[in-house]
């Protein structure tokens, strides 16, 4: 998985405090000009990997963008800790970054200090007089950030949840038989911090539905995390060889294990090398499953890459795999499939929302080796044409999860809707999309005159 970290810059001047004014709900409802300001909060952040901290980095920018000041609050990535700007996707963002302290169960979780994210919440958002706070977590940043909002009055609160109390159990240290009290206990604090959010959202509808039923929340919206398509790069090339690719992080609930399994039951004359993309605490344990069981020379851990390097592994792959049975969207997937890849996933959370049962590629029952592997055989012997086929339907049902949709989106419950304007939202998209198409023109005919009037001054 990638491993992009922001550039740090001279810390940025807060902003003088202003007299805050009581705004109501819908005192920027129908407003599409106005520049926002708008506070995220993050548990985890870039240079965090993953699905949460990617999203969170990717709204951001693309906020940032459209000409918004995005602002991000989230732990310190060391022991250095403050605020400054950072700078994603091309874009400046303003960081605070609370002092933290890593979790050491987890390979490298941090935490913001619990007792002083109330004071803290209070003070940025004073600073920043926010229109919008935007939490990505009810955990420690976002119970803190929708409380001082709450408290200040005026400001729009929006939360969204990429979190299941399930994820981070192996990392607690508690004993089995007071998990479950745990989780009971995860999500009561869940609810409370929601609660306090004018709209709650999750990436899709079966995890709007996990989060009402385990909160007793109602009327959660399913937003697409989204993702830009146009950064990666299908390969419709006949293949050399059968590569299966995996990206994510290296834990328990992702279920590599089954996936390595599943490479001692392919046939040999597949001749199949399997890439596995990310870091994490169960790496060393799976470097060794790989010996035990034969397969150590064709299973390849490459650990955290970057960007460039993560988007050729995607390229140079045949087929995408996740055996992860808890995902709340897998942003992993979604980028599989914009690289034009088929994909076999497990029948588990969200993922039967993006992998299609015999058009972008299968789903398999979550544990199963046997079935896993009979799945990707089926795709590894289909011919090219065919193959093609699985890829183009792959590229064709992620156009649904346009990044830019997203942001829009996001926009328009930020400006005092409840609901989507799906209308509204089509003809933004589409205008934007026109607007795109004429530029290149504009520009062309811009150099056109200019080389016409050089060749003009040459001639005089």
């Amino acid at each position: 998985m990638s491993d992009t970290s922001g550039t740090n810059t001279a810390p940025s001047a807060a902003r003088p405090e202003k007299p805050v004014q009581p705004r109501p709900d819908t005192a920027l409802a129908g407003r599409t000009d106005k520049p926002l300001t708008v506070v995220i909060g993050a548990d985890t952040f870039s240079p965090n990997v993953n699905g949460s901290a990617r999203f969170s980095q990717r709204l951001a920018s693309g906020l940032a963008a459209r000409g918004h000041d995005v602002h991000v609050v989230a732990p310190a990535a060391s022991r250095k800790h403050g605020t400054w700007v950072e700078e994603y996707d091309g874009q400046d963002i303003t960081v605070h970054r609370l002092r933290s302290y890593r979790w050491y169960p987890h390979d490298w979780l941090r935490w913001s200090e619990p007792w002083f994210i109330n004071k803290n919440s209070d003070r940025i958002l004073a600073e920043v007089d926010p229109d919008v706070v935007h939490f990505q977590s009810h955990i420690i940043v976002g119970r803190g950030l929708s409380i001082a909002a709450r408290k200040r009055g005026g400001v729009r609160i929006i939360g969204t949840n990429h979190f299941m109390p399930e994820n981070l159990l192996e990392f607690t240290l508690l004993p089995k038989s007071w998990q479950e009290r745990a989780v009971g206990m995860a999500w009561r604090a869940a609810k409370r911090t929601f609660g306090r959010a004018d709209v709650v959202t999750t990436p899709t509808q079966s995890a709007a539905d996990f989060l009402e039923k385990y909160t007793g929340l109602d009327g959660v919206l399913a937003i697409s995390c989204g993702i830009d398509a146009e950064n990666y790069t299908p390969d419709f090339t006949p293949r050399a060889e059968n590569r299966i690719l995996f990206v994510g992080r290296v834990t328990g609930e992702k279920q590599i294990d089954v996936l390595i399994k599943a490479m001692t039951l392919l046939p040999a004359d597949l001749d199949v090398k399997l890439d596995i993309v990310g870091g994490g605490d169960l790496l060393k344990h799976l470097e060794n499953l790989a010996k035990q069981l034969g397969v150590a020379d064709r299973v390849n851990f490459t650990g955290y890459v970057t960007e460039d390097e993560l988007r050729a592994a995607y390229t140079n792959a045949t087929v995408f795999a996740m055996p992860s049975i808890a995902e709340l969207q897998s942003i992993a997937t979604m980028e599989a499939m914009a690289s034009g890849l088929p994909v076999v996933a497990a029948n588990a959370m969200a993922l039967p929302h993006l992998v299609k049962d015999d058009q972008n590629g299968f789903l398999f029952q979550p544990g199963d080796a046997q079935e896993l592997a009979d799945k990707l055989e089926l795709l590894l012997r289909l011919p090219q044409e065919q193959l093609d086929t699985f890829k183009r339907a792959s590229l064709r049902f992620i156009q649904a999860h346009d990044l830019q949709r997203t942001i829009m989106t996001f926009e328009q419950l930020y400006r005092g809707a409840s609901e989507i304007d799906v209308p509204a939202l089509e003809a933004e998209l589409a205008a934007a999309t026109a607007a795109a198409a004429v530029a290149p023109d504009a520009a062309s005919a811009d150099a056109r005159q200019n080389a016409a009037a050089d060749s003009t001054d040459a001639a005089h």
